[in-house]
Parts: C-alpha cells; sequence; structure tokens
C-alpha cells in the first residue's frame, strides 16, 4: 500500500474536541519539515539541473492534478511579480486546465496523453525542465507527460510523498518527501501538500537567486504591483542608496520600475 493511503494513526476523529483535533493535526505537521531536510540532496540536484536549463534559454514547468496541481500553478504564479521574471519563465500546468484550479474536473487526471498534449501547446523544447509533482507517484497525467519528455530528450523532475513511485522511476531528477500516513486518512491536500509546498518554494527561490534575482537578501527585481511593494521598494532603495528623502526615493523607483534599475541609476 502507498503510504499516503494507509491508515491515519488516529482513530475516532469525530469524537475528538476541536481542540484535541487541532493538536494532533500540528503534531502530525511537525514531522512535515523533518522529512523535506531528509529530501535536500534531491532538491539540491533538481534544483541545478534547472538552474542549467533555464540559463540555456529555457523554461520550468510544473505539471500536475488537484492539490499538487494547483500548488504548482500557485508558485509559477508568483514568480513574475516576487522576482520580475517575465511572464512564461515559470509555468504552471493542471489535469483539467485553468476550469481546475477552482474546482475539480473529474477524470481528467486519469488522461494518460493529455499532460504532454498540453505541453506541446508552449512548444516545449529541449531547453526546458519539467518536474511532475503527484503526491501519489502515479497520476497518469503526469506519468504520460514526464514519459514523453524523457522520450524527446527534455529534462524531468518529480516531487512525490510515496517511496518507490512510478513517477520517481520516470523522472531524471526525482524528489521523494515521504511525511507517512495523512491525519484523515488519505487527504493529501495535508502533509503531503504541506510538503509539495515547501519543496516547490526551495526550487523556485534557489533558482531565481542562482540567477541573480535576488540581491543581498532582498527582492531588487519585485513587481510594484501595489502600494505595499512601492513602499517596500522606496524604503530598500534609500538604505541601498541613502537618499535620506523618503518622496525623492518613490520618484526615482516609479521612473526605473525596479529597485535593481533605480540603485543602478542613481549611482551612474
Amino acid at each position: 500500500m502507498k503510504t499516503t493511503e494507509a491508515d491515519s494513526y488516529y482513530h475516532n476523529l469525530e469524537q475528538m474536541s476541536v481542540r484535541d483535533l487541532l493538536l494532533n493535526i500540528n503534531k502530525e505537521d511537525h514531522t512535515v519539515p523533518l522529512s523535506v531536510e531528509n529530501s535536500i540532496p534531491q532538491i539540491e540536484k533538481l534544483v541545478a539541473k534547472t538552474v542549467e536549463c533555464l540559463k540555456m534559454g529555457g523554461r520550468l514547468f510544473y505539471l500536475g492534478a488537484g492539490t499538487s496541481g494547483r500548488l504548482g500553478v500557485v508558485d509559477a504564479s508568483e514568480c513574475p511579480p516576487t522576482f520580475g521574471v517575465e511572464q512564461g519563465i515559470v509555468i504552471g500546468l493542471i489535469a483539467g486546465g485553468d476550469d481546475a484550479i477552482r474546482k475539480a474536473v473529474e477524470f481528467a487526471e486519469d488522461d494518460l496523453q493529455q499532460g504532454w498534449a498540453d505541453l506541446l501547446v508552449y512548444q516545449i523544447s529541449t531547453n526546458d525542465m519539467v518536474i511532475g509533482i503527484a503526491a501519489s507517484g502515479s497520476t497518469p497525467y503526469v506519468l504520460g507527460a514526464l514519459s514523453a519528455c524523457n522520450q524527446n530528450n527534455i529534462a524531468t523532475g518529480c516531487i512525490t510523498c510515496n517511496s518507490n513511485s512510478e513517477i520517481a522511476k520516470i523522472a531524471k531528477f526525482p524528489v521523494e518527501v515521504i511525511v507517512g500516513p495523512e491525519f484523515v486518512t488519505g487527504s493529501t491536500r495535508m502533509k503531503s501538500g504541506t510538503a509539495q509546498k515547501l519543496v516547490l518554494n526551495m526550487i523556485s527561490t534557489s533558482v531565481m537567486i542562482k540567477l541573480g534575482r535576488v540581491k543581498g537578501n532582498k527582492m531588487v527585481d519585485m513587481q510594484l504591483s501595489n502600494n505595499k511593494l512601492v513602499d517596500r521598494g522606496t524604503k530598500m532603495l534609500m538604505k541601498n542608496t541613502g537618499i535620506k528623502d523618503y518622496e525623492t526615493a518613490k520618484t526615482l523607483l516609479l521612473k526605473y520600475g525596479s529597485v535593481r534599475k533605480a540603485t543602478e541609476a542613481h549611482s551612474s
């Protein structure tokens, strides 16, 4: 039996008090970062290959179904505003298309051919990296896509929460985070989803840092898409340049559109 489908360590959940439910869920959640830590050697190899691909002009694709697919879409969508990369460098694809982001699309994940078909829409190339996300490790939508990528010399990785899974055998750069049975048996949106989110954070953040999208510890290329980010950028610019007046720094920031460009302009 798959670990993700194994029976919960907890029984008679409906008889627990709200406090006990919360304490026990939290107890299980505490185990997730340790499971991720055990997978860092695998994550390191996947990140290194992804950086290599993107430096060659390639893109990073996340591919998944259900919770796994949604997590990939979220991580991809956050890269442009956070790191200033153009749309289309990091792409999240989910079985069932965009409609599946908000509601389940029945049997979409069971199509062995659709994942590859979805990648072909983006003219997938040998410079790209495709990471399949599947807690179960057996989602046909993902397996079919990764197999086709391998046949076409496209780099493949995966994030799964079962050992000896089919997806880990297919992916060239597998990441296996074994978090154990879920609090609610089989509900992989819980610990498995948390583990996947942590790993995705590690992948995209590390990749963007290695691509030069962070300076020091600051998001110098972030998009100025709301007042909070304009304020953050203004204060970063003041610190970088020594400008004392807030409005002067803000005007310079808005003129050049990013902390990096404004800092370089002020220094030149």
